[in-house]
């Protein structure tokens, strides 16, 4: 690693190149690669506190001065071949960066639906842990006029929501992160509204959709309950604001709805979502399942849902994995076994540099085939598991996995178990989220996550974003569709049922 100047004097602008695409960025010296790359795409899974690797970034060019929390989290090897923390980093000289984080894409929904035309122009969005995705729609057409997706502006305190609600409760952070994202959202809602011209009708409502405590960040709700035991909202129901009171000059002072929570951390995006699946019309149970770092459950039909929510954490989005990132350039996103051997798939068709979750779920079904992983979870005579050099798996990434995966496969036991009797088991298996989108069934069926025939198992996209829109269409002043639905959801807490411990740890095996 060689420094491409002397230092730089405190004055100066710091020349910062970015790759793999060679985006090239100016900051003031001193400043902190923390706010300097947040804002390009990458993640700070523990806040920035130092205390993880996944803000992992390798130095080409220049000199980042180690640091004690950079000397206990990563190798000498890896020091040596340049990686630093970016969470750690003060800019003093031009740097060039090879970022593990890069494009992260963020699912949008382009689906028809049927709709009752309205007046003037609406606004979807979902405000997820992680991203945000907005849709500015003509109401009398249904037509989408534009699309805004970001990154999550609050991850800078945490990838994960009991880290921000840690933020928020032990460092007096709520004030911080409401202020966040009620201007992320806004600034959004401002650039999709220069998509429309003259002749088209005013904005006239905003919709938006989220967990719990997303729910309770926008909404300025106190987030202490959620921090404790039975981690339960004291107030999770429908909050109508005007424009002006979120801070946002929009035309007509429009209202914005914040739709309500199902309970527990289950929140108004699984409520949508069941608007978008419609399973409380079908006669036939039916299962939604949304694979987040907070997987969120509901099995039912057209006579009773029940819902639940578990905590996941964030291996399938590629954190807490040695080599983990998101689904961008040089990700491994697939994994086949070919003539006896590991086959992998690497997005942007460039050397691969770590693995996301889609490709870690196809990593260890591959693995378990060839033997290489035993139906334990320990590896089989060896210490790694080499996908394609440098790209290889840990003993504990694959323990991360069981975890994630035993959570939400004794989730849907429980849940169907409480249901009862079901002839011919769960009709059909959404699996909503970016994450759920693209997966591979078969892969999730060989691991234990989903274990159902992958016939029944359908990739829905972003029911959340989908059922935002539906919600546009309903003017009635109490949310009808809405209301029908909370009327016949039970909220079922995992842990207060006696039989999930045995259950999640019969979970963590993997199917002989």
């Amino acid at each position: 690693m060689s420094s491409s100047r002397s230092e730089t004097s405190s004055g100066d602008s710091i020349r910062i190149e970015l790759l793999p695409l060679g985006e090239i960025l100016s900051a003031p010296h001193g400043t902190s690669l923390h706010d300097v790359l947040f804002a390009k795409g990458v993640e700070f899974p523990c806040g920035g506190q130092g205390r993880c690797r996944g803000c992992r970034i390798r130095v080409i060019e220049g000199e980042l001065p180690l640091t004690d929390a950079e000397e206990n989290l990563l190798s000498r090897e890896e020091l040596e071949a340049g990686w630093r923390l970016a969470c750690r980093g003060i800019v003093r000289e031009d740097l060039k960066l090879d970022l593990a984080q890069w494009e992260t894409p963020i699912l949008a929904d382009d689906s028809e639906f049927s709709f009752s035309p309205r007046d003037g122009l609406g606004v979807a969005v979902d405000l997820g842990t992680t991203t945000i995705a907005a849709q500015l729609i003509d109401m009398r057409s249904g037509k989408v006029l534009g699309v805004r997706t970001a990154l999550n502006s609050q991850a800078r305190h945490g990838a994960d929501i009991m880290s921000r609600i840690e933020h928020a409760t032990a460092r007096n952070g709520q004030e911080q992160l409401k202020r966040m994202i009620r201007e992320q959202v806004g600034d959004l809602i401002s650039k999709l509204h220069t998509v429309p011209d003259e002749s088209h009708p005013p904005l006239t409502e905003v919709v938006l959709v989220g967990n719990t405590a997303m729910h309770h960040f926008f909404c300025d709700i106190d987030i202490t309950p959620l921090a404790q035991h039975p981690f339960e909202p004291v107030d999770g129901g429908l909050k109508v604001f005007h424009a002006s009171q979120l801070g946002w000059e929009l035309e007509n002072d429009c209202v914005v709805r914040f739709l309500p929570c199902l309970g527990g951390f289950v929140g108004s995006d699984v409520l949508v979502g069941l608007l978008a699946t419609r399973i409380h019309e079908q006669e036939s149970p039916q299962a939604l399942v949304d694979l987040g770092t907070n997987g969120e459950i509901v099995v039912g039909n057209r006579e009773k849902l029940l819902v639940a929510s578990t905590a996941v954490g964030p291996a399938f989005e590629g954190a807490r994995i040695s080599m983990g990132m998101r689904a961008a350039t040089g990700a491994i996103s697939g994994v086949v076994v070919q003539d006896h051997k590991l086959q992998c798939r690497v997005q942007g068709s460039v050397p691969p540099r770590g693995i996301c979750g889609s490709g870690l779920v196809d990593a260890i079904a591959a693995g378990l085939e060839l033997n290489h992983i035993e139906f334990s979870g320990r590896l089989a005579g060896a210490d790694t598991l080499v996908l394609s050099p440098p790209v290889q798996l840990t003993q504990g990434d694959i323990r991360e996995l069981q975890l994630a995966k035993g959570a939400i496969a004794a989730g849907i036991r429980i849940l169907v178990q409480q249901w009862g009797e079901m002839p011919g088991g769960l009709s059909r298996v959404y699996l909503a989220g970016a994450f759920g989108n693209y997966i591979n069934r078969s892969s999730a069926q060989r691991i234990g996550l989903i274990a159902f025939d992958p016939d029944r198992v359908y990739p829905a996209g972003n029911t959340a974003l989908r059922g935002a829109k539906l919600a546009l269409f309903d003017d009635t002043p109490d949310l009808t569709s809405c209301r029908d639905i909370l009327e016949m959801v039970e909220h079922v807490t995992l842990n207060s049922d006696a039989s999930f411990q045995d259950i999640f740890v019969e979970e963590l095996q993997f199917p002989s």
